[in-house]
């Protein structure tokens, strides 16, 4: 009996093991799993396409190319791509196909190399270099074209490395044109040059690739909510110090754009790419934008090419049933960005935004929308930027000839005859700003003997005139423009860049009577040194050694003096010295001397001219410390200056542009290292023993901190520490009694305009009225003040970027900087704002126990570029001290 229940038992089991194979074997089956494997796992959902998925079938291609799949080991769109395989893939191109040349223009930051990419055919590869010459010695000349010269196109993407549909499909384009054959090919590079910029962030590109791929999990997830879509501080939009290279076209703050420019003067393309990414629920947009928010030195012909273009873009959106718009949101004003500098050349400049994935899959109101389908619109509005330019090839070259004439007819037609820029003593500034004008082919002679033009005083070798009759008149005066009325309020980016204003440089324009007389030279013919600094010997014998605070490099000499352990002394009064050859020297307040008979380093001369030549700062070696007027070198108002050791708030809550411009301010003109410390991580920053800070900075952000942190950062300061910040952070500072100040509110901005007689279709005009999306504003200053220090005029251009406004009971000596009467000196800002900033304050600093609170209303490092306020910070790290 036993048995047999035993042998019922086996069957059953047996029965029921063989049901439970047959079932794993079915679901094994319909996720592609063989029964036999020894773990189960899940497909993934590859995503992305093979290239020619993403190219026209009227194409054949040579199977001697290799495709991206093939080098990438993935569909394109499949992962994003990261620069380092991008760059391999163009190589590789390069040396399989006899239509490209390749060269490596420059390195970024981060030491990637800038790349473009020379396409055309076999024939014209040989012929190269002559057709660039008789391309530019057209324009040079304003001559009428070859019917046969050829279109020159500037194709470039991605300068938001966060938008990198653009630099992935510059891998299909790149491969259509090594490998595609047949007529569509032969038309475009038999009779045309290409120049391929594949990347113009690297740096960003390769951040945002590596966010984007270490999210992607098997299964794409396409919740806006997810992680993948969410990109951590910074952003890859911006490149190494986290500036908007969009932006920098014009100031040529960064390597990236400095190699661009040289390479778009080296061959003045006809059409310039430009290609973006936008918000994920919009569609397609391609110019022209809004007509009448172009720059006014763009002429309207410039716009009617570009609606010729764009017409073969929407056919060819129309054919996929792709949604796009134009002619709305984005304008053409700003001469800094990649759509219009070129406008101001002669160049037709495109914008193209695509909606953004922001990822490999994200829902939108129109669908999921895969990264794929970004790269592959950016590919069709590549193909057909071809298309329409070579359709209206004959327009387009006449155009840019005559774009030359016209532009010298209206230098000679306008009554200023140029402009006079002084180095007003500070080489520094002075030598940055021409060679500003330099990169981008500005002609300027060098004014060889002292005189005064229009109450200038200039000194020879120290100034130079930029005159207005010149190719490069249409920038010139972009340049030095202080328009404040404009037929659009209505502004995308900044509305003024006066150079410069930016560089605080004595200047004036000058009609042809104010140049009579003034002994001039071109600056290639000039055989001298322009804004010579003359560098006296360094005796070893001095009893000190002294440099006035004025020049813009001396906090980079300072900086460097207290790294290797020099001993300094700053003064807060001006005083006269005596030099080891007899020669009385004046020094202003600021200045920094160094005793030799303190404890220095042993080779202390050596270590101050090896410096000073670094920096072209000149310093003075003193013969006693007896001075012929102001204190003496020994006096109690020859404070000691100790080396910083400085915070920068960043993370999130702060903006990574204010942050990324305070610290290339301190890495790159300062040698300054400073601490870049996480909002949530500040406070276990401050208690760790090992670090003594004695500055923090707060850029521009939202600041929440705990009761108790509050109270701990106030004890911070009151024990000797010094707080600065910029722009909002001082509604921190406000509500935390740190400064003694009010921010207007909305509601009184609000009731400074008038909307009795506004219908609702206003409401978009009102909201611009109401902002200051750059503009720049005067103020007075005191320069007896110790923030600043080192300048000689009384007044400042600040540049103002917000409708931020502070108010507080004025008083000298907590308010050193109030915006003038009438502060409006460059740019749009609605007459109601004006009168709101007038006359309140710019700069304010107060005690706070042994501490010091600095508040700036404005961004002192805007953009990298704007050097005649960067002073202000620098005093604030070295002479806080001196405030009372």
């Amino acid at each position: 009996m036993l048995a047999n229940l035993y042998n019922t038992a086996k069957k059953t089991r047996l029965t029921w093991i063989k049901t439970l194979l047959l079932s794993t074997a079915v679901c094994t089956s319909a996720i592609g799993m063989s029964a036999s494997a020894s773990t189960i796992t899940i497909e993934p959902d590859k995503g992305g396409m093979p290239v020619q998925d993403y190219l026209p079938d009227t194409v054949t291609y040579d199977p001697a190319i290799p495709t991206p799949e093939s080098v990438l080991g993935a569909n394109l769109g499949q992962w994003h791509v990261r620069h380092d395989q991008l760059v391999n893939y163009m190589y590789l191109l390069a040396q399989k196909s006899d239509r490209i040349t390749i060269e490596e223009t420059g390195r970024t930051h981060e030491n990637r190399p800038l790349l473009l990419l020379t396409i055309t055919s076999p024939a014209n590869r040989d012929n190269l270099e002559d057709m660039r010459k008789a391309h530019l010695n057209v324009l040079e000349k304003g001559n009428t074209p070859a019917s046969d010269a050829p279109l020159v196109f500037y194709m470039g993407y991605s300068i938001h490395g966060n938008e990198p549909s653009g630099a992935n499909a510059s891998l299909a384009l790149a491969y259509y044109l090594a490998a595609g054959q047949g007529k569509e090919i032969d038309t475009l590079l038999n009779n045309n040059i290409v120049l391929l910029d594949p990347s113009f962030n690297p740096d960003g590109l390769s951040r945002f690739a590596q966010w984007a791929n270490m999210h992607k999990g098997k299964q794409l997830v396409a919740d806006s909510n997810n992680r993948e879509h969410d990109e951590g501080w910074p952003s890859g939009r911006t490149n190494h110090y986290w500036f908007d290279l969009n932006r920098d076209w014009l100031l040529l703050a960064h390597p990236e754009s400095q190699a661009r420019i040289k390479q778009f003067h080296k061959w003045r393309p006809h059409v310039l790419t430009d290609f973006h990414e936008m918000g994920t629920d919009s569609t397609y947009f391609f110019q022209p934008g809004v007509r009448s928010r172009k720059n006014p030195l763009t002429p309207d012909e410039n716009v009617t090419l570009t609606e010729a273009i764009a017409n073969y873009h929407a056919a060819a959106f129309d054919a996929k049933g792709q949604l796009y718009f134009t002619e709305e949101a984005f304008d053409d004003f700003y001469a800094g960005k990649g759509s219009t500098y070129p406008d101001l050349h002669g160049s037709i400049g495109i914008l193209f935004e695509q909606a953004s994935s922001r990822g490999h899959l994200q829902s939108s109101i129109n669908g999921d929308l895969a990264f794929s389908d970004t790269i592959a619109n950016q590919v069709t509005t590549s193909l057909s930027t071809f298309k329409g330019a070579i359709a209206n090839k004959a327009a387009i070259l006449d155009y840019q000839a005559e774009f030359v004439n016209s532009t010298m007819s209206m230098a000679k037609d306008d009554d200023t005859h140029g402009f006079v820029v002084s180095a007003s003593n500070d080489s520094g500034r002075f030598l940055a700003f021409t060679n500003l004008l330099k990169q981008h082919d500005i002609a300027f002679e060098v004014i060889t003997k002292d005189t005064s033009v229009n109450d200038v005083k200039v000194k020879a070798n120290n100034a130079i005139f930029v005159p207005a009759e010149q190719p490069q008149y249409r920038l010139v005066k972009s340049i030095f423009s202080t328009q404040t009325s404009f037929e659009n309020n209505t502004f995308y980016d900044v509305s003024t860049w006066n150079l410069a204003l930016a560089f605080n440089l004595n200047y004036t324009a000058a009609e042809k009577g104010d140049m009579r007389g003034v002994k001039r030279t071109n600056i290639e013919s000039f055989d001298g040194t322009l804004a010579n600094v003359d560098l006296p010997d360094v005796d070893e014998d001095a009893y000190a050694y002294a440099f006035s605070w004025q020049p813009y490099y001396s906090p980079a000499l300072l900086q460097t003096l207290l790294e290797k352990g020099v001993q300094v002394r700053s003064s807060e009064k001006s005083f006269a010295a005596v030099s080891m050859d007899n020669s009385v020297i004046n020094f202003p307040a600021g200045s920094v001397v160094v005793p030799t008979g303190l404890s220095q380093p042993s080779n202390i001369a050596t270590i101050i001219r090896q410096v000073s030549e670094q920096v072209q700062v000149p310093v003075y070696s003193l013969k006693s410390g007896l001075t012929p007027s102001g204190n003496d070198l020994g006096s109690r108002s020859m404070s000691p200056i100790k080396a910083p050791s400085v915070i920068i708030v960043g993370g999130e809550g702060t903006r990574e542009y204010d942050v990324g411009e305070i610290w290339h301010y301190f890495d790159t003109k300062l040698g300054l290292s400073a601490s870049i410390v996480e909002q949530q991580k500040l406070m276990r920053a401050l208690r760790d023993d090992s670090t003594h800070y004695t500055h923090i900075i707060f850029p521009n952000g939202r600041y929440s901190f705990s009761e108790k942190e509050n109270l701990e950062l106030k004890r911070w300061v009151e024990a000797g520490g010094v707080a600065i910040g910029q722009k909002s952070a001082l509604r921190y500072f406000a509500e935390n009694d740190w400064l003694d100040i009010d921010i207007v509110g909305r509601d009184a901005i609000d009731n400074a305009f008038d909307e009795s007689t506004l219908s609702y279709g206003d409401g978009s005009a009102l909201y611009a009225k109401k902002l200051v999306a750059g503009a720049i504003y005067e103020a007075d200053v005191d320069t007896t003040h110790p923030l600043f220090y080192g300048y000689t005029k009384d007044t400042l251009p600040l540049f103002k970027t917000s409708n931020m406004i502070v108010k507080n009971e004025y008083s000298p000596f907590t308010t050193p900087a109030r915006y003038t009467k009438s502060p409006l000196m460059a740019g749009f800002s609605d007459t109601a704002m004006v009168a709101l900033v007038a006359e309140t304050p710019a700069v304010i600093a107060e005690k706070q126990g042994r501490g010091v609170v600095i508040g700036f209303t404005d961004n002192t490092q805007f953009r990298g570029y704007w050097y005649g306020t960067n002073k202000m910070l620098a005093n604030a790290i070295y002479q806080s001290h001196f405030i009372r």
